[in-house]
């Protein structure tokens, strides 16, 4: 229950002062996401007019934006910087009243099952043929190439609902399942596509003295065409292609804020072809954040 003094301020939303307005919009906003069904509450109501509604409105929106923010900036500064998290933030960008626990419930039933499959006797290419018939043909993910650019190719909340997405939606998920399963699977940050490679690297045998930064790539993995096996030589083609340097980052592992960043680019370009430029806005201010130098 909020305090009268909190009551008083919501009544003030539509006062036709703009200082006024913007007085109590600051000090609602101080209140976070825990004011926001209070909001929703008056909201619904719908006993107020249209400037109150949609004051209301863009304050509740600008709190969920907000608590997105911050929400990055601590991911950016975490220890491990988890996948799963940043993907989760980034759809909460879009989602801001998604339930994340039953998100992580169905991703959890998703690594169970692959799970069930695995076993210490198994090459990287039988592992990666269970992931593959376990995503790909048990649980039906597969890439949209009807509509590609879609934004909603980028959030997890889709990408788990409908089981399409793009290459780096795919990938975050597959990428993900592989690190709890400790699958040595990582994103490659390869340009105008992405993919994933697997790294001749045992997290679990430490005594080797090899890290992931020094460890070979032993294939590649694309899960946009359902977990095809790709080797260097096809990247090498791929490259050429496009017309583009092989340069070692194009075949290398690359971070969890490289895949979200890019994430967040992929949306800010889905939403420059829509001429959708608050969202646009708010996605680069969101980008600058992993994109700023720590001192």
């Amino acid at each position: 229950m909020y305090t009268t003094e909190v009551n008083a301020l919501i009544s003030l939303i539509e006062d036709p002062d703009e200082m006024i307005y913007l007085q109590v919009r600051n000090e609602l906003k101080m209140y976070g996401e825990q004011i926001i069904p209070h909001l929703e509450y008056y909201w619904e109501l719908n006993d107020f007019g249209p400037l109150f509604q949609s004051r209301l409105e863009e304050l509740i929106s600008s709190i969920q934006y907000d608590s997105v923010y911050q929400r990055l900036k601590a991911w950016k500064t975490s220890e491990d910087q988890d996948l799963l998290e940043g993907a989760l933030i980034i759809n909460r960008y879009a989602y801001p009243g998604s339930d994340e626990e039953e998100l992580r419930r169905k991703i959890s039933r998703i690594r169970q099952d692959i799970w069930l499959e695995l076993n210490d006797n198994l090459t990287a290419v039988e592992v990666v043929r269970v992931f593959n018939h376990m995503l790909f043909k048990v649980h039906g993910f597969e890439g949209d190439r009807d509509h590609y650019d879609q934004p909603q190719n980028s959030f997890l909340s889709d990408l788990i609902g409908t089981k399409r997405g793009n290459p780096l939606s795919l990938s975050v998920l597959y990428a993900h399942l592989a690190k709890s399963l400790d699958v040595p699977i990582y994103g490659v940050n390869l340009p105008s596509h992405f993919i994933l490679c697997y790294l001749d690297y045992d997290p679990e045998i430490k005594e080797w003295g090899i890290t992931e930064e020094d460890a070979d790539v032993l294939f590649y993995v694309n899960p946009f065409s359902e977990g095809t096996m790709l080797m260097k030589e096809e990247i090498d083609e791929f490259l050429i292609n496009q017309g583009l340097p092989q340069e070692e980052r194009f075949y290398r592992p690359c971070s969890n804020q490289d895949m979200i960043s890019r994430m967040l680019n992929n949306l800010i370009h889905s939403y420059i072809s829509r001429n959708d430029e608050e969202k646009v806005s708010e996605l680069r201010t969101l980008q600058s954040i992993l994109l700023e130098k720590e001192d």
